[in-house]
């Protein structure tokens, strides 16, 4: 598989009772396929998945595949603290014919390189599916690093990219110079134009869930028509909304955004809590700022 434009790590709507909204959550996968992204990610951070309990992690994984089919590809995440979790979300997504898997570094446990690639190798055996590393140290409190990936990547032909969010570039300079079996996937969204300029082909972004077009739009201007000024100008019109989502509630704006574009998302699970009235104002100025501003540049005014 090649990871090649927009994934979007789908968010998972909630019913009054806190309960997952199984309708909602449809009519959130149909959004995406009509609005033509490249993938979608189910058990990612966005969609809550340290909240859920395994069965609900199974249900929403099987219920992404009856409504996707074979439109645009599934990935399933694997993130768990538990090596053992992480393997039986990985034989499930084999079950339900995933086109991959997200694998991360367990967190709290904080393993040597070496340790969490002997968990990757595992997960890898377990699914025997395309794989996309999902290194994000700031929650998982280690990084993966060359140890790491030279391990990984001589053992099995199946790790083919790497969600990298890292944050920090020279991770990135060292990921495209010296591991061509991975495919760089930009994880750090206001770095989205550095990581194309170094090859970078596709983008997980969160913000796609509301704003599908604006996100493929800045991933064509870059990686398929290499017009990098006219990237520049779109991500410019970006950044304000990125600078709002690392305000701290992130969460709670992926999914406040859906609502401003007419979808239904519910609230968040504890310890989290929703954006309060004037947060919500501010998203609405900002997003409605950048379909501006991105429409202009698209259109050919800017």
């Amino acid at each position: 598989m090649k990871f090649e434009g927009i994934y979007t790590p789908a968010i998972t709507p909630l019913n009054n009772d806190g309960q997952i909204d199984r309708k909602a959550f449809a009519e959130v996968l149909e959004s995406l396929v009509a609005a033509k992204v490249h993938g979608i990610i189910i058990g990612g951070s966005t969609g809550e998945y340290y909240a859920q309990t395994a069965q609900e992690r199974f249900d929403l994984g099987n219920w992404a595949k009856d409504v996707i089919g074979s439109r645009t590809a599934l990935i399933i995440g694997t993130g768990a603290v538990r090596t053992e979790d992480s393997v039986e979300y990985a034989k499930a997504a084999k079950a339900i014919k995933a086109d991959a898997i997200l694998v991360g570094s367990p967190p709290y446990a904080l393993p040597t390189e070496q340790e969490n690639a002997a968990h990757a190798l595992q997960i890898d055996r377990a699914a025997d599916l395309p794989i996309m590393l999902y290194n994000y140290p700031g929650r998982m409190s280690v990084s993966m690093g060359r140890e790491y990936f030279r391990t990984v990547c001589e053992a099995s032909k199946n790790f083919v990219a790497i969600k990298e969010s890292s944050g920090q570039t020279g991770q990135l300079h060292m990921l495209a110079r010296e591991f061509a079996q991975l495919s760089v996937s930009c994880g750090w969204d206001d770095q989205a134009l550095e990581f194309f300029a170094w090859g970078a082909r596709s983008w997980v972004c969160a913000g796609s869930n509301f704003l599908p077009a604006e996100h493929i739009a800045l991933y064509e201007a870059c990686a398929v028509e290499k017009d990098f000024d006219k990237g520049r100008r779109i991500m410019s019109a970006m950044l304000p909304l990125m600078d709002f989502l690392e305000e701290g509630k992130f969460v709670q704006s992926i999914k406040y955004g859906c609502e401003l574009v007419g979808l239904q998302s519910g609230g968040v699970r504890a310890p989290l809590q929703q954006l309060d009235q004037q947060e919500k104002q501010r998203l609405q100025a900002v997003v409605t700022e950048l379909k501006r501003e991105v429409a202009s540049v698209v259109g050919g005014k800017a």
